[in-house]
């Protein structure tokens, strides 16, 4: 089974559109990105084009290389005041010289609609999650569309960062799966993959997982985005692992659709959040 989150992205977002408009709200995101790398300015078109999709209104900030911590943090204290923005998206990676811990806790937690900041993440680790991270919610709610039920099974995680590896464990746990963090530092790492009911990849090299890594049924989703010879592919090499997987997301068309979605209903999450008082 091909888990195609383009299809599940096209279905979310026009149900969100017609919450949007019928709440009489107006979600407001406002992205940040710094420099000129390509790849992140791809995404961020990405993100722009999805609000006015779902008519969440958008505004973006482009601040150059040179633009210093300082600097960025005082755009994104601009955003925090304005009270016609409801999210606020740091377009990662930051240039090197930039503090990328001191700029993500700048954003407010209740406009942190990346879910990065140490109180959503918190609230993740506690199981009290508001904001999750995109890209591991999105993954939930691709294997939910899917009646895919982590419960009861071995999920096994490849990597440990804080954009997915960690908050997808984090995820996977509070919905009753038991959970293996594998690294870079794992020993006789195919002997874990092997065991995994469920393997959620997201190490960064290209066709890293092969037909040998994983069991005869098991749920594939792979996290990675890579290009190799000019084509778009994903940690898992797909055309050998989806004959022997029981379900698989592909690369593109899988993960990368459902963290854009979940951004959309994130915002929209938030700007119902800012009516509430005491709601933080």
């Amino acid at each position: 089974m091909i888990l195609d989150g383009k299809k599940i992205q096209e279905r979310r977002l026009e149900l969100l559109k017609e919450a949007i408009d019928e709440s009489g709200l107006f979600p407001r995101l406002a992205t940040v990105i710094v420099g000129s790398d390509p790849a992140s300015e791809l995404y961020v078109r990405m993100k722009h084009r999805a609000c006015e999709q779902v008519h969440i209104g958008s505004v973006g900030i482009t601040l150059p290389e040179r633009a210093s911590t300082g600097e960025v943090i005082r755009e994104i204290q601009t955003l925090n005041r304005d009270s016609d923005i409801s999210g606020i998206l740091v377009q990662l990676p930051l240039p090197a010289h930039i503090g990328t811990s001191e700029v993500i806790e700048a954003v407010l937690p209740e406009k942190d609609v990346d879910g990065f900041h140490p109180v959503n993440l918190g609230r993740l680790f506690s199981g009290h999650p508001v904001f999750s991270p995109c890209t591991p919610q999105g993954i939930m709610t691709l294997l939910d569309e899917y009646r895919i039920n982590p419960e009861g099974m071995h999920a096994v995680v490849m990597g440990r960062s804080i954009e997915v590896g960690r908050p997808m464990a984090a995820l996977l746990l509070s919905r009753d799966a038991t959970v293996t963090i594998t690294h870079s530092r794992t020993r006789d790492l195919p002997s874990i993959t092997r065991q995994a009911d469920l393997l959620v990849v997201a190490i960064g090299k290209a066709r890293f997982v092969g037909p040998s890594m994983i069991h005869a049924g098991a749920v594939v989703i792979d996290v990675g985005t890579n290009r190799v010879d000019g084509i778009l592919c994903g940690d898992v090499d797909f055309d050998l692992v989806k004959e022997h997987a029981g379900a698989i997301t592909p690369v593109p068309g899988g993960v990368g659709p459902m963290t854009i979605t979940t951004l959309m209903e994130n915002t929209f999450l938030a700007a119902k959040r800012s009516l509430c008082t005491g709601a933080w």
